[in-house]
């Protein structure tokens, strides 16, 4: 593993948790 696999991973995880934010809170989206 390199490290921009796991740079890739992190911005994955980290735009998966924010669109689930979104929708779980559409009235702040």
């Amino acid at each position: 593993m390199t490290f921009e696999y796991w740079i890739g991973g992190i911005v994955v995880l980290f735009l998966i948790g924010y669109l689930l934010y979104a929708l779980l809170r559409p009235e702040q989206f």
